[in-house]
């Protein structure tokens, strides 16, 4: 299954590899068949892969540091740029297009350093299970001609970690991490400091052994989402996880009983925009 991938960054190889590098399976998968590609070529004339990852403050700092090591051991090039997502109003609002938008200004600014630093194409990790939910950032990649490799391949999120396993990947069994505004409802507004505590809380339940983890805020109530076959861990963690939240400023918490759902914010929309 990785074959493909490899054979995919051939006819980029000399013109130079730029992939937006989060840290994350669908990132690490590509990056690592990039660099693979490169290593392969016969190109006399060939560039190291340029892995960039954008620091922001809707990720957690820790993504940052994990990226640039896992981009050491591939053997890319690793490049970070600072975003701060903050200074467009317009993303703080928390519209229902805001990936479009936070999108649209990270690829946006990744483009001018590809230029910069001398590479032509551009790649991103997104994976043909994103083109069947809400992903109105999509349309922000495609307008600005981001390739998509995963997609165009016909890669889901099960191929990915399979193909990942097969180059013997760390990130294979890596838990998926949106951005920290997906856990508010659309037309909330956030800010960082709302947003730091909310990575804490996670934080502290992934510390307990939960795979999958969302803290869903509404108003002053958290909607603790976890997989399905962990609802009763809960309640084993029950005080401590309560002890915890109260500690961050929650006051009602509740435990979802559909358990963990990847875009659970989305399920009311009806319509797609930007």
């Amino acid at each position: 299954m990785k074959e493909p991938l490899i054979s995919y960054f051939d006819s980029y190889v000399e013109d130079g590899i730029c992939i937006a590098f989060s840290g994350g399976v669908d990132s690490s998968l590509l990056l690592k068949a990039a660099c693979c590609a490169v290593s392969e070529s016969s190109f006399s004339h060939k560039k190291p892969v340029l892995a960039v990852t954008f620091e922001t403050k809707l990720h957690p700092h820790t993504d940052t540091l994990d990226a640039a090591n896992q981009a050491q051991q591939f053997g890319a090039l690793h490049h970070i740029v600072k975003i701060d997502e903050f200074s467009n109003p317009e993303i703080t609002k928390n519209p229902v297009n805001r990936c479009y938008l936070c999108k649209h200004f990270l690829f946006e600014t990744l483009k001018k350093e590809a230029v910069r630093l001398g590479y032509r194409y551009l790649f991103d990790g997104s994976n043909l299970d994103d083109t069947k939910v809400y992903r109105p950032g999509l349309a922000a990649l495609k307008e600005l001609k981001i390739e998509s490799p995963l997609i165009t391949l016909g890669f889901t999120k099960e191929m990915v970690r399979q193909a990942a396993a097969e180059f013997g990947l760390s990130t294979s069994s890596k838990p998926s991490t949106p951005c920290m505004a997906t856990r508010l409802p659309y037309g909330t507004p956030f800010d960082y400091e709302l947003l730091d505590r909310l990575h804490r809380g996670e934080s502290f339940l992934r510390n307990l052994g939960f795979y999958n983890v969302r803290l869903r805020c509404h108003d002053n109530l958290i909607r603790i989402e976890v997989d399905q076959s962990d609802l009763s861990k809960i309640l084993e963690y029950r005080k401590d996880i309560c002890d915890c939240l109260k500690s961050l400023g929650f006051q009602y918490l509740t435990l979802d009983l559909e358990g963990f759902r990847s875009g659970s914010m989305d399920h009311n929309l009806t319509h797609s925009l930007k």
